[in-house]
């Protein structure tokens, strides 16, 4: 057990996590934007950035200044799962460490927002409409754990899913070792098809997660 989850350890051989440093890896590629003529990573980002503002402008229309946090949050997150896969790099976004710190402050500033400039509104979304009045203040109570456990269920859900796929691979490759020649084509069909299936898993974490902060950020305005 110690080894099967030593992947997800952040500490090196100097006692050190210096693997946490893998998070500011995308600074690697952000020199690129600043060629002459942008390369496939560049076009591809931009790609990727058009595509998210398209899909999450709907979501929240009357500040569609808050959609660079969304896309910048999602670029983070993709950025951090997709080498992860890799052997040997550190997934940083399979820790709550990771994921409880790009919620938990965003939530607390959702807070803020709602106590101080739009109260109102905020204080209408605990009861839906058409609630009869003896249900209200049960509506009331539910609504309220329910914003009170967002930054849990958001960190939760990314880590949750990167920690899984991570020991499914692992697994498949530890018995590989031991599988018969004869079941190797099967043992690879099931390892290329998982490692398709984390690679699907990756991006769509990453949308989730963004896609969830923009709808809880139009909530409050």
């Amino acid at each position: 057990m110690t080894n099967l989850f030593s992947i997800f350890d952040p500490s090196t051989s100097m006692n050190l996590s210096m693997n946490w440093l893998f998070m500011f890896s995308w600074l690697i590629i952000f020199p690129l934007s600043l060629w002459l003529m942008p390369g496939q990573i560049i076009l591809m980002m931009k790609m990727i950035m058009n595509y998210l503002t398209k899909e999450f402008k709907p979501l929240i229309k009357k500040y569609p200044q808050m959609l660079i946090f969304s896309v910048s949050i999602f670029m983070l997150i993709i950025c951090n799962n997709m080498p992860g896969l890799l052997p040997g790099i550190f997934t940083a976004s399979s820790h709550m460490s990771f994921t409880l710190t790009l919620a938990l402050p965003f939530w607390v500033a959702l807070l803020i927002q709602m106590a101080f400039i739009n109260t109102k509104n905020s204080l209408i979304h605990l009861i839906p409409n058409g609630t009869p009045p003896i249900l209200m203040p049960f509506m009331v109570l539910i609504e309220t754990i329910s914003n009170i456990i967002r930054p849990l269920t958001l960190s939760i859900r990314l880590a949750a899913n990167m920690i899984a796929g991570h020991l499914l691979i692992t697994l498949i490759a530890e018995a590989a070792m031991n599988t018969p020649f004869l079941f190797s084509p099967l043992r690879d069909t099931a390892h290329n098809a998982l490692a398709l299936l984390e690679i699907a898993v990756a991006m769509i974490q990453a949308y989730v997660f963004s896609v969830l902060l923009t709808l809880y950020t139009s909530e409050t305005m």
